[in-house]
């Protein structure tokens, strides 16, 4: 199934990802902080998806303590040895199927949520309200649905890709381009109030669940 083809894809694609991935593009690094310190994350935060740490560190500098999940044991052993902050701590873990230890104050997550199949956006959602200590928020920030056009869909999908890594093989992952608005009514029907914006080609979304 493809929720776990892309888990698989990950943790192939671990050791190429830093070459592969928008941290390679000049100024990446540069843009990733200046975003975290406008949407200033703070308490004890969940970071979902934290890959190998590229915005686990910047967060690190804002929250009290973060806790910061992957799926792909490769991911996490590589986001070990570039982020040393003493509040940081790693978990490898599947978040659909991980016992929350505690509610936290801020769940973020970069370039996750088009990752999550239409089929379990609801479930996600309701996992992130019972993540959230009172007054919490949940920050994110992804692709805008023109990256969709880079992406080779698999044929009669509309949210299963194909991508190919250096070695040759081919993984099939979700990737599913969400309109901003129509997100934003979608998280509405489902009891949040949510704002989305544009900054540059990124989406960024910040959400608290209705009174």
């Amino acid at each position: 199934m493809p929720w776990q083809e892309q888990i698989a894809y990950y943790r192939a694609r671990a050791a190429e990802y830093e070459a592969t991935s928008y941290r390679d593009v000049p100024g990446a690094d540069r843009r990733v902080a200046a975003l975290v310190g406008r949407l200033r994350p703070g308490g004890d935060l969940l970071e979902i998806a934290c890959g190998t740490g590229m915005w686990t560190r910047h967060l690190a500098g804002c929250a009290a303590t973060v806790t910061a999940i992957d799926a792909a044991p490769e991911m996490i052993a590589l986001a070990r040895q570039q982020v040393t902050a003493g509040n940081v701590t790693f978990v490898a873990a599947d978040i659909l199927a991980w016992a929350l230890p505690q509610r936290f104050d801020t769940v973020f997550f970069a370039f996750w949520l088009s990752h999550v199949p239409r089929s379990a956006f609801g479930r996600f959602w309701s996992l992130l309200r019972s993540a959230l200590a009172s007054g919490g928020r949940v920050l994110f920030v992804d692709d805008q649905p023109a990256a969709a056009a880079l992406e080779t869909y698999v044929a009669g999908s509309g949210e299963v890709v194909e991508r190919r890594l250096r070695d040759g093989t081919r993984h099939r992952l979700i990737k599913v381009a969400r309109d901003p608005e129509d997100l934003t009514r979608q998280l509405t029907r489902l009891g949040w109030q949510a704002t989305i914006t544009r900054s540059g080609d990124w989406l960024v979304g910040r959400a608290r669940p209705m009174p």
